[in-house]
């Protein structure tokens, strides 16, 4: 088995190394490369979708971004303690209809020894938003190091 380092117990600067790894992957809309960082019997609680194990996150990933297009996301470390980070976040994309949103929510995510997402509990909430005040506006992909993160936005 590959390690993932950091590795808990997490401190601030840790679990914040943490967070950004996993902005800069989830920013990849790569489902393959996103779902090997959570252990082979994950669980997950995104919305009203449980789904259990690397192959349900998978799926899930792939659904996701095939509905919300030029998926564009900020976390930002909230608190840590052991093996567990709370961490905000916001993101930006749109529908098949050009419709443009601003999804805002919270997760909770337990660790294992290795370094791997054992759970991930998430809540969401969208917001209908005009293109023209879109925040988050980088070539799709990493978003750059000097780019704003949501405190600096004000979100």
């Amino acid at each position: 088995m590959t390690l993932k380092p950091p590795f808990p117990p997490f401190t601030p600067e840790t679990a914040a190394q943490k967070v950004r790894m996993a902005e800069d992957a989830w920013n990849s809309r790569d489902p393959e490369r996103v779902s090997l960082v959570y252990t082979e019997d994950t669980r997950w609680r995104n919305r009203a979708e449980f789904p259990v194990g690397r192959d349900e996150v998978r799926q899930f990933l792939a659904r996701k971004w095939a509905k919300e297009l030029d998926y564009r996301l900020i976390k930002e470390l909230w608190a840590c303690a052991g093996n567990r980070i709370a961490v905000r976040f916001a993101y930006e994309w749109h529908d098949d209809s050009g419709h443009w949103y601003r999804s805002y929510g919270n997760e909770n995510w337990e660790f294992t020894s290795e370094g791997y997402m054992a759970r991930r509990f998430a809540s969401i909430n969208d917001m209908p938003i005009a293109e023209a005040d879109r925040l988050f506006n980088w070539p799709l992909g990493k978003r750059p190091d000097d780019h704003p993160g949501l405190s600096e936005l004000g979100l």
